[in-house]
C-alpha cells in the first residue's frame, strides 16, 4: 500500500523541560472528510476532484455499474468521470453529509442543504451515503487504535478521544511520536488519512485537531493557551453553540480570549450560574473531563427529511410508510445494541421549519418494533397536523440493558403482541392522527 506523506506539522512551542510526573496527554483523533474518503476509494478516478456527499438513496451504484445504455457491467473504478452525477442536476432537500476538501474550497460544507451548495459548486459530484460502508470502516480505524492506545473514547462515527499519558510514546514530542504512528497504523489498514491534536484535556485537544487538516498532527502544551486558542472564535469551543455564539457577538465578544478577559460574575449574570461559570473555565482550557472508554448511550433515535413536503392527508399512504421504517429501525438500533426502552417519541418539523417534539412513557421495557410504532404514534394525538411535514423522527429513551431489566407482568407480553397499527385503526375526533 502507497505510504501516505508525512503528516502536517504545525508550529508549536518548545516542549517543556522533563518532569518526574507524566503530563496530561490527551488526543482529538478526526477522520479527514471520513464519507467522502471512504467512497474516493470505491471510486479512485474521483480523487482531487469536488465531490459531496449526501442525498438520496445508494441506487446511483446501480446506475453507474450499468453504463450509458444500460447494459452489461463495469468496474467501479474504471467509469468515467464525466458519468457521475452532479450538484447542478440534484432535486430535492438533502443536506450534505461531508465533502472533500476541493470541494470546500467553494464555500461547500457539511449540513448544508444540499440546493444551496449546486449555487456555490454545480459541477461538483454528488454520491449518496453508504452507511454499512462508513461503519466498516469505522470499526476497522477505532481496533487499529485500540491495538497502540488502549483508552479510547468513541465520540461517535469518525472521532474518538485517546488518553496518551501513560501509553509509550505518549509523552515524547508531546505526544507526536505515539500520534504519528497511530497515523500510520490506520492508513496501512484503510488507506484513510487523519488529524490529531495533542493537547492537556480533551476540550484543548479538539480544537487543536482542527488546525492542521487533513493528516496533521498539531501539540498544543498549556503555555500555548494565550498564541493558539485565544485568537480563535468562540465558536470553536464544543459545546458554544449558535445561539450562544449569537449572543456574546452582541456582548462584543467574539474570541476565546475576549471571553477569557471577562470576569466570571459578569458571565454567570448574562448565562446563568452553570453556563457562566462554564464558560469562564473553558476560556481558560481547564477541562478535566476523562476519556471513558464505555458509556451509556441516553436514547436513540432515526429521523428523515423529505425531498417535498408532505401532507398528513393527502400523502398519508407515504407518512404512514416512512414512520413504519423508522420505528422499525429505531427497534433494530436498540435490538442490536443490546438495550430496551420505556419512553417513545416524535420529532416533527413543519413547511416553516418550527418544530415539534412529543414523549410517550409506559411502565415496562420493549425494543419490539410493531409496540414502538404504536406507542410513538400516540404522541401524534398530541400535535397539529395541519401543515406540511418537512422532516419526521422517532426517538426511543429512558434505556436499560436487556440482561438487567427484571420480569415484567402481563404489560410486557401485551406490548409483545402487540399488532403494528394500520391507516384504518381509529383516531380521537377531529384529529389525523390515524394516518400514522
Amino acid at each position: 500500500m502507497t505510504v501516505p506523506p508525512l503528516e502536517k506539522t504545525a508550529e508549536t512551542s518548545a516542549a517543556p523541560a522533563p518532569q518526574e510526573s507524566r503530563l496530561r496527554r490527551i488526543a482529538h483523533l478526526d477522520m479527514d472528510a471520513f464519507f467522502a474518503s471512504v467512497e474516493l476509494l470505491r471510486y479512485p478516478q474521483l480523487k482531487g476532484l469536488p465531490v459531496v456527499i449526501g442525498g438520496g438513496r445508494r441506487k446511483v451504484d446501480e446506475l453507474l455499474l450499468q453504463g450509458p445504455d444500460g447494459t452489461g457491467e463495469r468496474e467501479r473504478r474504471f467509469i468515467p468521470v464525466e458519468d457521475f452525477p452532479r450538484l447542478k442536476d440534484y432535486v430535492g432537500r438533502g443536506v450534505i453529509t461531508t465533502a472533500t476538501y476541493p470541494a470546500r474550497q467553494f464555500g461547500v460544507g457539511s449540513a448544508m442543504g444540499m440546493m444551496k451548495a449546486a449555487k456555490l459548486c454545480p459541477e461538483a459530484i454528488v454520491l449518496p451515503v453508504d452507511f454499512d460502508e462508513v461503519r466498516r470502516y469505522s470499526r476497522t480505524f477505532k481496533a487499529a487504535i485500540l491495538e497502540i492506545a488502549p483508552v479510547m473514547q468513541d465520540r461517535g462515527v469518525d472521532e474518538v478521544y485517546i488518553d496518551f499519558t501513560d501509553v509509550p510514546g505518549g509523552q515524547r514530542e508531546g505526544g507526536r511520536v505515539l500520534a504519528r504512528l497511530i497515523q500510520k497504523s490506520i492508513f496501512e489498514k484503510t488507506g484513510l488519512t487523519c488529524s490529531i491534536g495533542v493537547a492537556p484535556n480533551r476540550l484543548l485537544a479538539k480544537m487543536a485537531s482542527e488546525f492542521n487538516k487533513p493528516n496533521g498532527i498539531s501539540i498544543v502544551y498549556e503555555e500555548d493557551l494565550q498564541e493558539k486558542i485565544w485568537p480563535l472564535n468562540v465558536r470553536k469551543v464544543n459545546g458554544i453553540g449558535p445561539k450562544a455564539g449569537e449572543k456574546l457577538a452582541r456582548l462584543g465578544i467574539e474570541t476565546i480570549g475576549q471571553l477569557a478577559a471577562q470576569d466570571e460574575q459578569w458571565l454567570i449574570g448574562h448565562f446563568g450560574k452553570s453556563t457562566g461559570a462554564w464558560m469562564h473555565r473553558v476560556a481558560w482550557g481547564r477541562d478535566d473531563s476523562p476519556v471513558v472508554t464505555e458509556s451509556e448511550p441516553v436514547s436513540m433515535s432515526r429521523e428523515t427529511t423529505f425531498d417535498r413536503d408532505l401532507h398528513a392527508v393527502r400523502d398519508r399512504a407515504e407518512l404512514s410508510r416512512i414512520f413504519t421504517d423508522l420505528c422499525l429501525r429505531v427497534a433494530g438500533d436498540l435490538q442490536r445494541k443490546g438495550y430496551v426502552a420505556r419512553t417513545f417519541g416524535i420529532k416533527l418539523r413543519y413547511d416553516d421549519f418550527k418544530i415539534a417534539t412529543r414523549d410517550h412513557s409506559v411502565a415496562f421495557y420493549t425494543a419490539d418494533g410493531p409496540t414502538i410504532r404504536k406507542l410513538a404514534g400516540q404522541c401524534l394525538k398530541r400535535v397539529p397536523l395541519d401543515k406540511r411535514l418537512r422532516l419526521l423522527g422517532v426517538r426511543a429513551s429512558g434505556l436499560a440493558r436487556v440482561e438487567e431489566v427484571p420480569a415484567q407482568g402481563p404489560q410486557r407480553g401485551a406490548a409483545r403482541g402487540a399488532r403494528e397499527p394500520t391507516p384504518g385503526d381509529s383516531a380521537e375526533p377531529g384529529t389525523t392522527a390515524s394516518l400514522f
